[in-house]
């Protein structure tokens, strides 16, 4: 056994730039474990000036300066930052309101309609089961009110940190936009020299996380948008709310599409019942996400991403799970990182260019 262990440490470890890069990679995944929540506003901060960096880049190519380019940049950012703020978060928030007080009402509706089910059908369930059913519904309601209320007394630490994201990510975002020039340079150069590996990964990775990053924001924007408008044509109760969602689903490969689906359809449900409406709201809806699927993410999604559905769902699993919100996000770019890493990782016998000719 041991020996078995020592062969596959010497063919995989032996080159000094493959133990540096596993060195680095085990480095990053132990920061963004035990300070993830801590260096949250830093990552934001380095995400939005990514989106940004290309409209800079645009803006000097038209001869104009860079600092002039950054300055109207994060001044646009800024305008945008504060329409979401005093726009669409108050709208969002007094739907979300309304919403939570009319769900007693709902659930007590929702009763009444499942009672009827042992009558329609008594030879699929009886009304024990039903009730039985009731009674974990509520459960789980209670404990849902419970993180509410938890939730709002915590309101004003939550304040805090928002406040403390409002002044820094901005702020991050001046500089990084500013200096990434110099902050990159500064990084590259605690690096070794002979870095082939390093080169070859970053090659890969680098057109694909600002294509992925990009366009999932642009998705995110679209398909928000969009339902919003057709929830509002439609008559739709919580349209903001709904439409904010619906754009936020597409950060989870398929599951997200999935998940929403259920509030859509209940509150139209309970909105217009078994009616045509309600079937026009779905009708519209499958059509939303099959123009999304099949339309608008092989149109932002130049350079694909060759990964099985499996491992995209393992992925948002296991990285959503280690880092939430961002490892969700980030979850396909971490899966095409760690097989560009596979792929061009120099093994016993071959050097690394021969590894990076092999690869290529």
């Amino acid at each position: 056994m041991f020996k078995v262990i020592s062969s596959w440490i010497e063919r995989y470890f032996s080159d000094e730039e493959a133990l540096l890069l596993f060195v680095f990679l085990a480095a990053a995944l132990v920061i963004i474990l035990t300070l993830g929540g801590t260096l949250a506003p830093v990552f934001a901060g380095m995400i939005l000036s990514f989106l940004m960096q290309g409209v800079v880049g645009k803006l000097e190519q038209f001869g104009m300066g860079h600092n002039l380019a950054v300055t109207l940049v994060f001044l646009a950012f800024v305008g945008g930052l504060m329409a979401l703020l005093l726009v669409v978060v108050p709208q969002v928030w007094g739907q979300l309101v309304n919403l939570l007080n009319e769900l007693p009402g709902m659930v007590a509706e929702g009763q009444e309609l499942l009672l009827l089910l042992p009558q329609r059908y008594p030879d699929l369930i009886s009304e024990v089961q039903v009730r039985s059913l009731i009674s974990q519904v509520g459960s789980e309601l209670g404990k849902l009110g419970q993180v509410v209320v938890s939730y709002s007394l915590s309101s004003i630490a939550n304040l805090v940190q928002v406040l403390i994201y409002l002044v820094l990510v901005p702020i991050l975002v001046f500089f990084f936009l500013k200096d990434g020039g110099l902050i990159m340079r500064w990084w590259t150069s605690f690096l070794p020299e002979r870095r082939a590996v390093m080169s070859q990964v970053w090659t890969e990775m680098d057109t694909q996380i600002a294509n992925y990053v990009r366009g999932k924001v642009v998705e995110i924007i679209v398909v928000g948008a969009v339902s919003y408008v057709v929830f509002i044509a439609l008559g739709l109760n919580y349209a903001a709310l709904l439409g904010l969602m619906v754009g936020l689903s597409v950060v989870i490969p398929y599951i997200g599409a999935a998940v929403v689906t259920l509030p859509v359809a209940v509150i139209a449900f309970f909105q217009w019942g078994w009616s045509n409406e309600f079937m026009y709201l779905m009708a519209a809806y499958a059509i939303i996400q099959a123009l999304d699927g099949n339309v608008l993410v092989p149109l932002l999604f130049s350079e694909a991403v060759n990964l099985h559905p499996v491992a995209i769902i393992v992925a948002v699993l296991v990285f959503g799970g280690l880092w939430g919100f961002w490892g969700v996000f980030f979850a396909i770019p971490l899966a095409t990182l760690l097989k560009a890493v596979m792929t061009a990782w120099p093994r016993a016998g071959s050097g690394a260019g021969a590894a990076i000719e092999e690869a290529g």
